[in-house]
C-alpha cells in the first residue's frame, strides 16, 4: 500500500491533478470532455507554475548559499529543504494507515457541514503527515495519539482554509478556491493579530506602500518586472556575484515576478468551470451551503507584494539567525520558501508591503525557533527512513518546518507528557 501511495504522489502534481479534476468535474456532473479539458488544462497550470518556482529556486539557492557563507553563518542545524521534510513524511511508517484516513476525514466534515473545503491537494497532505510521524517518534509510537494528532490538525487547517476563503478570493482574486496548506494558512491568525495591533500604533497605521503605489510613483520603475530586477541585483551583491551574475539574477527575478501571475492565470482557466459547476452541483443538493476547493498555496505566490516582501526578507532572514537567542537552525535552502510562508501576512495587509515587512520580522523568527525545536524529532525521523546525512550533519530540519507551528502546538504538549 506504501509503494503505491508514493507511485501516485510520485507523479506530482501536474499528473495528479488532472486526474482528481477529471474525477471530480465526472462526479459533478460535467460531462467527460469538459472534466477533462478542465484537469488538463489544470495540469498545464502547475506544469507552468512548477517551471518558474523551479527557476526561482535554482536562482535563489546559489545566491542564498553565497550570501551565507559571506555572512560567516555557523549553526549546527542543517537546513535540508521541505522537500526533505516531504520525503521524510511520507516515507513513514504511518503513511498507509493516516493518508486515507486524512481523506476520509475530510470528507465526513463535508458530509456533517464542519468544513467547506474540499481538499484535493493530495500532495500537501505531508505536512499533517509529518504532524503525525512527529507524534508517533516522540510518543513511543502511540498510534492513539498519533491519530488524534493528525485529525486535530487537518480539522483545524480546513477551518482556517474555510474562514479565510473569503480573503484569499479578494486579494488574490481566486473565488471558490481556499488554501489548506498547513504551512501557510497556519500564519493567518498570527499575522491578523499583529495586523490589528497595528492598526493602533500612531504613525505606522497610516503608511501604506504597496505596488500599486510604488508603480504609480515610479511609473515603468515600480512594475513589477523592475521591482523583481533591483531586488534579485540586490541579493546577487550581497552574495559578491560579478557584474555579469548580478545582471543575469536581476533579469531571472524580474521575469520569474513577471511569469508566475500569468501561469496562475492559465490554471484558472480551468478552475472555474470546475469551481462554478461544483457550486451548481452543491446548491442543488446542499441548499443554502458554499463549498471551496483546496489547493496548494503556489497558486497565490505569484502576487507582486508577496514576491517583494519574500526577496527583501532573505537577507534579513539570514541576520536573524545570527543574533537570535535560541536558534540553531541554519537558514539556507528552504529561503526562497519565504514567497509561501509570507503569502497571508501579505494578503491580511491587503498588499502593504510595508506592513507587511513589520510582521514577517515577528514570524520569521518564531519560524527559526519553531525549526530549531523540531530539529531532534526530524533527525529521528530521518534516520528511520534512511535518509542519507551529509558528511559532518548531526541534526536536520527546515525552515519551512519551522512555519508547521499547528503540528507543533500538538507536538509539544503530548512529547513532553507521554514522550520517553
Amino acid at each position: 500500500m506504501l509503494d503505491a501511495i508514493q507511485f501516485i504522489l510520485g507523479l506530482g502534481p501536474a499528473v495528479m491533478m488532472p486526474i482528481i479534476i477529471t474525477v471530480l468535474g465526472l462526479l459533478l456532473g460535467q460531462g467527460f470532455s469538459k472534466a477533462f479539458r478542465a484537469g488538463l488544462i489544470i495540469g498545464v497550470g502547475f506544469v507552468g507554475i512548477n517551471m518558474v518556482i523551479s527557476v526561482l529556486m535554482n536562482t535563489l539557492g546559489p545566491v542564498t548559499q553565497a550570501m551565507v557563507k559571506n555572512m560567516g553563518v555557523q549553526l549546527d542545524i542543517l537546513d535540508v529543504g521541505w522537500p526533505i521534510s516531504a520525503a521524510v513524511s511520507f516515507g513513514s511508517i504511518i503513511v498507509p494507515v493516516i493518508m486515507p484516513l486524512i481523506l476520509l476525514f475530510n470528507v465526513f466534515l463535508l458530509a456533517i457541514n464542519q468544513t467547506k473545503t474540499a481538499d484535493v491537494d493530495i500532495w500537501n497532505y505531508w505536512q499533517m503527515l509529518f504532524c503525525g510521524a512527529i507524534v508517533y517518534h516522540s510518543t513511543q509510537e502511540n498510534w492513539y495519539l498519533t491519530i488524534a494528532a493528525v485529525l486535530i490538525c487537518e480539522y483545524v487547517t480546513l477551518k482556517l482554509a474555510d474562514i479565510t476563503a473569503p480573503l484569499v478570493e479578494k486579494f488574490f482574486g481566486l473565488p471558490g478556491i481556499s488554501l489548506p496548506h498547513v504551512g501557510t494558512v497556519g500564519w493567518y491568525p498570527v499575522a491578523y493579530v499583529f495586523n490589528k495591533i497595528l492598526d493602533r500604533v500612531p504613525g505606522i497605521n497610516s503608511i501604506y506602500i504597496d505596488q500599486k503605489k510604488v508603480q504609480d510613483k515610479f511609473g515603468i520603475f515600480g512594475e513589477p518586472l523592475f521591482i523583481g530586477l533591483v531586488l534579485g541585483s540586490i541579493l546577487a551583491i550581497l552574495a559578491k556575484y560579478d557584474l555579469g551574475k548580478i545582471l543575469t539574477t536581476g533579469v531571472t527575478l524580474g521575469a520569474v515576478m513577471v511569469i508566475l501571475p500569468r501561469m496562475v492565470a492559465i490554471l484558472m482557466e480551468g478552475l472555474i468551470p470546475l469551481s462554478e459547476g461544483a457550486r451548481e452541483f452543491l446548491k442543488n443538493r446542499f441548499p443554502g451551503r458554499e463549498f471551496y476547493i483546496g489547493l496548494d498555496t503556489a497558486i497565490a505566490i505569484g502576487n507582486p507584494a508577496v514576491m517583494a516582501t519574500a526577496i527583501i526578507m532573505i537577507p534579513i532572514a539570514v541576520l536573524m539567525s545570527l543574533i537570535l537567542p535560541g536558534n540553531r537552525l541554519l537558514p539556507f535552502t528552504d529561503l526562497v520558501m519565504l514567497t509561501f510562508i509570507l503569502s497571508f501576512p501579505v494578503a491580511v495587509t491587503n498588499g502593504n508591503i510595508f506592513r507587511s515587512l513589520i510582521i514577517s520580522l515577528l514570524i520569521v523568527p518564531l519560524c527559526l525557533l519553531i525549526a530549531t525545536d523540531f530539529g531532534p524529532v526530524h533527525t529521528i525521523m530521518g534516520h528511520a527512513v534512511g535518509f542519507p546525512f551529509p558528511e559532518g550533519t548531526t541534526t536536520i530540519s527546515s525552515l519551512y518546518g519551522g512555519t508547521l507551528q499547528i503540528p507543533w502546538l500538538i507536538w509539544k504538549p503530548l512529547s513532553l507528557l507521554f514522550g520517553q
